[in-house]
Protein backbone atom coordinates (compact mmCIF):
# COMPACT_ATOMS: atom_id res chain seq x y z
CA UNK A 1 0.00 0.00 0.00
CA UNK A 2 1.30 3.45 -0.79
CA UNK A 3 1.74 6.27 1.81
CA UNK A 4 -1.45 7.74 0.06
CA UNK A 5 -3.51 5.53 1.76
CA UNK A 6 -3.94 5.02 6.10
CA UNK A 7 -5.84 1.77 7.31
CA UNK A 8 -6.46 2.12 11.32
CA UNK A 9 -7.20 -1.01 13.01
CA UNK A 10 -5.92 0.14 16.30
CA UNK A 11 -10.01 0.01 17.51
CA UNK A 12 -10.50 -3.39 15.85
CA UNK A 13 -10.27 -4.94 18.93
CA UNK A 14 -12.17 -2.95 21.15
CA UNK A 15 -14.39 -1.01 19.14
CA UNK A 16 -14.85 -2.87 15.80
CA UNK A 17 -14.12 0.37 14.24
CA UNK A 18 -11.34 0.81 11.34
CA UNK A 19 -10.53 4.44 9.87
CA UNK A 20 -9.10 4.66 5.77
CA UNK A 21 -7.66 7.82 5.38
CA UNK A 22 -6.63 9.65 2.36
CA UNK A 23 -3.24 11.17 2.82
CA UNK A 24 -2.44 12.63 -0.44
CA UNK A 25 -2.76 16.21 0.52
CA UNK A 26 0.21 18.06 -1.37
CA UNK A 27 -2.44 16.99 -4.55
CA UNK A 28 -5.51 17.37 -2.80
CA UNK A 29 -6.06 13.70 -2.21
CA UNK A 30 -6.64 13.32 -6.70
CA UNK A 31 -7.28 10.08 -7.27
CA UNK A 32 -4.44 7.98 -9.13
CA UNK A 33 -4.83 4.70 -10.06
CA UNK A 34 -2.26 2.85 -7.18
CA UNK A 35 -4.44 5.41 -4.82
CA UNK A 36 -7.71 3.27 -6.17
CA UNK A 37 -5.47 0.48 -6.23
CA UNK A 38 -4.62 0.81 -3.01
CA UNK A 39 -8.76 1.67 -1.86
CA UNK A 40 -9.58 -1.23 -3.20
CA UNK A 41 -6.88 -3.92 -1.34
CA UNK A 42 -7.95 -1.81 1.88
CA UNK A 43 -12.03 -2.50 1.34
CA UNK A 44 -11.32 -6.29 0.32
CA UNK A 45 -9.63 -6.58 3.85
CA UNK A 46 -12.21 -4.93 5.47
CA UNK A 47 -14.70 -7.32 3.58
CA UNK A 48 -12.34 -10.30 5.60
CA UNK A 49 -12.39 -8.42 8.75
CA UNK A 50 -15.07 -10.88 11.50
CA UNK A 51 -14.72 -8.13 14.59
CA UNK A 52 -15.26 -5.16 12.40
CA UNK A 53 -18.35 -2.94 13.20
CA UNK A 54 -17.79 -0.27 11.38
CA UNK A 55 -15.61 1.68 8.87
CA UNK A 56 -14.83 5.45 8.73
CA UNK A 57 -13.43 6.80 5.21
CA UNK A 58 -11.55 10.34 6.00
CA UNK A 59 -8.92 12.61 4.47
CA UNK A 60 -6.28 14.74 5.85
CA UNK A 61 -5.66 17.69 4.40
CA UNK A 62 -8.30 20.94 3.61
CA UNK A 63 -10.12 18.83 0.85
CA UNK A 64 -11.33 15.35 0.97
CA UNK A 65 -11.08 14.29 -2.63
CA UNK A 66 -10.61 16.56 -5.63
CA UNK A 67 -11.78 13.71 -8.25
CA UNK A 68 -9.51 12.12 -10.49
CA UNK A 69 -6.04 12.86 -10.78
CA UNK A 70 -6.21 14.92 -14.41
CA UNK A 71 -2.53 15.11 -15.03
CA UNK A 72 -2.60 10.99 -15.12
CA UNK A 73 -5.49 11.22 -17.24
CA UNK A 74 -4.21 13.38 -19.59
CA UNK A 75 -1.22 11.23 -19.80
CA UNK A 76 -3.56 8.20 -20.53
CA UNK A 77 -5.16 10.02 -23.39
CA UNK A 78 -2.29 10.82 -24.99
CA UNK A 79 -0.76 7.24 -24.65
CA UNK A 80 -0.86 4.94 -28.20
CA UNK A 81 -3.75 3.14 -25.94
CA UNK A 82 -5.51 5.58 -23.93
CA UNK A 83 -8.93 3.78 -24.79
CA UNK A 84 -8.01 0.38 -22.78
CA UNK A 85 -6.49 2.72 -19.78
CA UNK A 86 -9.45 4.66 -19.44
CA UNK A 87 -11.65 1.29 -19.48
CA UNK A 88 -9.02 -0.16 -16.83
CA UNK A 89 -9.77 2.95 -14.66
CA UNK A 90 -13.41 3.19 -14.85
CA UNK A 91 -13.38 -0.37 -14.01
CA UNK A 92 -11.06 -0.08 -11.12
CA UNK A 93 -13.37 3.11 -9.95
CA UNK A 94 -16.23 1.08 -10.21
CA UNK A 95 -15.45 -1.43 -8.38
CA UNK A 96 -13.80 0.40 -5.55
CA UNK A 97 -17.47 2.08 -4.85
CA UNK A 98 -19.40 -0.88 -5.67
CA UNK A 99 -17.72 -2.51 -2.86
CA UNK A 100 -17.25 0.16 -0.56
CA UNK A 101 -21.25 0.61 -0.88
CA UNK A 102 -21.94 -3.29 -0.20
CA UNK A 103 -19.74 -3.73 2.61
CA UNK A 104 -21.71 -5.50 5.11
CA UNK A 105 -21.12 -2.74 7.96
CA UNK A 106 -22.06 0.49 8.51
CA UNK A 107 -19.85 3.26 6.47
CA UNK A 108 -19.45 6.68 7.72
CA UNK A 109 -17.92 9.05 5.52
CA UNK A 110 -16.19 11.95 7.51
CA UNK A 111 -15.60 14.73 5.07
CA UNK A 112 -13.82 17.77 6.14
CA UNK A 113 -13.83 19.89 3.33
CA UNK A 114 -14.59 20.18 -0.93
CA UNK A 115 -14.94 17.01 -2.62
CA UNK A 116 -14.93 17.10 -6.23
CA UNK A 117 -15.90 15.09 -9.62
CA UNK A 118 -14.98 11.14 -8.67
CA UNK A 119 -14.53 12.10 -4.91
CA UNK A 120 -18.21 12.59 -4.74
CA UNK A 121 -18.58 9.09 -5.71
CA UNK A 122 -16.61 7.91 -2.56
CA UNK A 123 -19.06 9.81 0.04
CA UNK A 124 -22.68 8.78 -2.04
CA UNK A 125 -21.28 5.32 -1.89
CA UNK A 126 -21.37 5.76 2.23
CA UNK A 127 -24.04 4.78 4.30
CA UNK A 128 -23.51 7.87 6.41
CA UNK A 129 -21.95 11.31 5.98
CA UNK A 130 -21.26 13.26 8.55
CA UNK A 131 -19.19 17.19 7.37
CA UNK A 132 -18.39 20.17 8.67
CA UNK A 133 -20.35 23.69 7.32
CA UNK A 134 -17.35 24.61 4.79
CA UNK A 135 -17.90 21.47 2.62
CA UNK A 136 -19.28 21.25 -0.43
CA UNK A 137 -20.19 18.75 -2.80
CA UNK A 138 -19.79 19.49 -7.10
CA UNK A 139 -19.39 17.57 -9.93
CA UNK A 140 -17.45 19.87 -12.65
CA UNK A 141 -17.20 16.59 -15.40
CA UNK A 142 -19.00 18.65 -18.28
CA UNK A 143 -16.84 21.24 -17.58
CA UNK A 144 -13.87 19.05 -18.83
CA UNK A 145 -15.44 17.61 -21.47
CA UNK A 146 -16.28 14.24 -19.37
CA UNK A 147 -19.41 12.90 -17.64
CA UNK A 148 -19.47 11.76 -13.97
CA UNK A 149 -21.18 8.36 -15.48
CA UNK A 150 -20.27 6.11 -12.36
CA UNK A 151 -21.09 8.74 -9.76
CA UNK A 152 -24.57 9.68 -11.59
CA UNK A 153 -26.28 6.04 -10.29
CA UNK A 154 -24.83 6.00 -6.60
CA UNK A 155 -26.61 9.89 -6.63
CA UNK A 156 -30.03 9.04 -8.11
CA UNK A 157 -30.02 6.55 -5.72
CA UNK A 158 -29.27 8.93 -2.64
CA UNK A 159 -30.89 12.20 -3.72
CA UNK A 160 -33.59 11.18 -6.61
CA UNK A 161 -33.31 11.68 -9.93
CA UNK A 162 -34.44 15.34 -10.24
CA UNK A 163 -31.59 17.32 -7.88
CA UNK A 164 -29.67 14.67 -9.33
CA UNK A 165 -30.06 15.99 -12.82
CA UNK A 166 -29.86 19.59 -11.28
CA UNK A 167 -26.35 18.78 -10.10
CA UNK A 168 -24.82 16.99 -12.86
CA UNK A 169 -25.96 19.22 -15.38
CA UNK A 170 -25.52 22.55 -14.08
CA UNK A 171 -21.78 21.95 -12.19
CA UNK A 172 -22.63 24.22 -9.45
CA UNK A 173 -21.25 23.72 -5.62
CA UNK A 174 -23.53 22.17 -3.24
CA UNK A 175 -22.88 23.47 0.23
CA UNK A 176 -22.67 20.61 2.92
CA UNK A 177 -26.14 22.03 4.36
CA UNK A 178 -28.05 22.23 1.51
CA UNK A 179 -26.59 18.94 0.61
CA UNK A 180 -28.16 17.45 3.76
CA UNK A 181 -31.27 18.66 2.81
CA UNK A 182 -31.53 16.95 0.22
CA UNK A 183 -30.61 13.68 1.71
CA UNK A 184 -27.13 13.30 1.58
CA UNK A 185 -25.83 13.70 5.35
CA UNK A 186 -26.31 12.60 8.43
CA UNK A 187 -24.51 15.53 10.31
CA UNK A 188 -23.31 19.05 9.34
CA UNK A 189 -21.17 21.01 11.98
CA UNK A 190 -18.67 23.14 12.80
CA UNK A 191 -15.14 22.15 11.13
CA UNK A 192 -13.76 21.58 15.15
CA UNK A 193 -17.32 20.36 15.78
CA UNK A 194 -16.33 17.09 13.31
CA UNK A 195 -14.44 14.37 15.23
CA UNK A 196 -16.94 14.87 18.23
CA UNK A 197 -19.95 14.60 15.60
CA UNK A 198 -18.25 11.44 14.12
CA UNK A 199 -17.42 9.54 17.48
CA UNK A 200 -21.08 10.42 19.03
CA UNK A 201 -22.57 8.42 15.21
CA UNK A 202 -20.45 5.63 15.99
CA UNK A 203 -20.98 5.44 19.84
CA UNK A 204 -25.03 5.30 18.45
CA UNK A 205 -24.23 3.08 16.02
CA UNK A 206 -22.17 0.66 18.07
CA UNK A 207 -25.00 0.03 20.58
CA UNK A 208 -26.61 -2.11 17.67
CA UNK A 209 -26.15 -5.91 17.97
CA UNK A 210 -23.39 -6.58 15.34
CA UNK A 211 -25.73 -9.19 13.65
CA UNK A 212 -28.89 -6.46 13.34
CA UNK A 213 -27.00 -4.19 11.75
CA UNK A 214 -25.52 -6.66 8.90
CA UNK A 215 -29.17 -8.03 8.56
CA UNK A 216 -30.89 -4.23 8.81
CA UNK A 217 -27.75 -3.19 6.16
CA UNK A 218 -28.98 -5.89 3.81
CA UNK A 219 -32.91 -5.21 4.09
CA UNK A 220 -32.21 -1.87 3.83
CA UNK A 221 -30.73 -2.68 0.37
CA UNK A 222 -32.99 -4.92 -0.99
CA UNK A 223 -36.58 -2.61 -0.09
CA UNK A 224 -34.31 0.35 -2.12
CA UNK A 225 -33.03 -2.18 -5.15
CA UNK A 226 -29.44 -1.53 -4.34
CA UNK A 227 -28.37 -3.89 -6.47
CA UNK A 228 -29.78 -2.14 -9.40
CA UNK A 229 -27.42 0.32 -8.19
CA UNK A 230 -24.31 -2.02 -8.85
CA UNK A 231 -25.94 -3.07 -12.45
CA UNK A 232 -25.95 0.53 -13.28
CA UNK A 233 -22.71 1.07 -12.10
CA UNK A 234 -21.36 -2.05 -14.00
CA UNK A 235 -22.97 -0.56 -16.80
CA UNK A 236 -21.39 2.85 -16.90
CA UNK A 237 -17.97 1.98 -16.81
CA UNK A 238 -18.47 1.84 -21.02
CA UNK A 239 -19.93 5.30 -21.04
CA UNK A 240 -17.48 6.75 -19.16
CA UNK A 241 -14.71 5.07 -21.20
CA UNK A 242 -16.72 6.65 -24.49
CA UNK A 243 -17.04 9.97 -22.65
CA UNK A 244 -13.10 10.02 -21.94
CA UNK A 245 -12.22 9.25 -25.90
CA UNK A 246 -13.86 12.40 -27.17
CA UNK A 247 -12.12 15.52 -28.89
CA UNK A 248 -13.88 17.61 -25.94
CA UNK A 249 -12.90 15.42 -23.44
CA UNK A 250 -9.25 15.87 -24.98
CA UNK A 251 -9.64 19.88 -24.87
CA UNK A 252 -11.02 20.06 -22.01
CA UNK A 253 -8.32 18.11 -20.14
CA UNK A 254 -5.77 20.48 -21.39
CA UNK A 255 -7.60 23.19 -20.67
CA UNK A 256 -7.88 22.50 -17.17
CA UNK A 257 -4.62 22.00 -17.22
CA UNK A 258 -3.58 25.24 -19.05
CA UNK A 259 -5.87 27.48 -16.75
CA UNK A 260 -7.77 28.25 -19.97
CA UNK A 261 -11.17 28.39 -21.08
CA UNK A 262 -11.86 25.52 -23.38
CA UNK A 263 -12.83 25.51 -27.11
CA UNK A 264 -15.80 22.97 -27.82
CA UNK A 265 -16.49 21.41 -31.25
CA UNK A 266 -19.25 22.00 -32.39
CA UNK A 267 -22.49 20.24 -31.82
CA UNK A 268 -22.84 17.59 -34.21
Amino acid sequence: MSPWLAMDETQLESRGVVTLTLQRVEKRNALTRQLLLDLLAAVKRLESLAGLRVAVLRAEGAVFCAGMDLGEMQAHAQSPDGEREWQADSQLYCEVLTRWFRLRVPTVAQVQGPVLAGGVGLVLASDMVVSTRAAFLALPEPVRGITAAIVTPFLVYRVGAGIAGQWLLAGQRIGAEAAARAGLGTACCDPEGLEAAVASLLQSILTGSPQALAMTKTHWHACSNAAAVVEQAEHSIRVSAEARSTADAREGLAAFLEKRPPHWSPPS
